[in-house]
């Protein structure tokens, strides 16, 4: 699959999480302005410098896409888990579903979906994973992209980048 429909997918995804901060990795590992960090996977992975996430990142050859994102308002984490998914993914037509648990994430309560769609009828479809998570102060945000026949190829090191969230500052 070219680049843009997966980096088109990303960016709908991106418009409705919200707009992103500074991007500082050190070592492996991001560490958001919004107080959280996670574990960049390995260099086959390049940042998205112009993405409105905190952190979006892309497959060299263009086959996969994920990012992470964080909403720090009281309006946001007002919402249940279950609609801020359906708000990530509004974008998306002709979805059809696949897997949808309550799952804990790092002993936080979130939503996991796993569906295939599409941005318009034109389009190849596209299988996304999607993660919500929230706490008293945000709501986290974690996405992975990629063609239906090949997604599987990179999930485990979408998994690993979801798993490796922790807080930071005490929090």
């Amino acid at each position: 699959m070219p680049r843009a429909p997966l980096a088109l997918v990303l960016g709908v995804i991106v418009a409705l999480a919200g707009c992103g901060a500074g991007r500082r990795i050190e070592n492996g590992v991001y560490h958001s302005t919004k107080g959280y960090r996670v574990t960049v996977p390995d260099a086959d992975w390049v940042v998205a410098d112009a993405s409105r996430a905190d952190l979006e990142m892309r497959r060299r050859d263009g086959t996969a896409a994920m990012l992470a994102n964080a909403q720090c308002d009281d309006h946001a984490r007002s919402r249940s888990t279950d609609l801020l998914l359906g708000h990530l993914l509004i974008g998306l037509r002709d979805r059809a579903t696949i897997e949808q648990e309550e799952i804990s994430l790092n002993g936080r309560p979130a939503v996991r979906r796993v569906l295939d769609g599409r941005l318009n009828a034109a389009d190849a479809p596209t299988r996304i994973e999607a993660y919500v998570m929230k706490d008293e102060r945000c709501v986290y945000d974690f996405v992975y992209a990629a063609p239906p026949p090949s997604f599987d190829e990179r999930r485990a090191e979408f998994r690993r980048f979801v798993e490796s969230f922790a807080l930071e500052d005490g929090n």
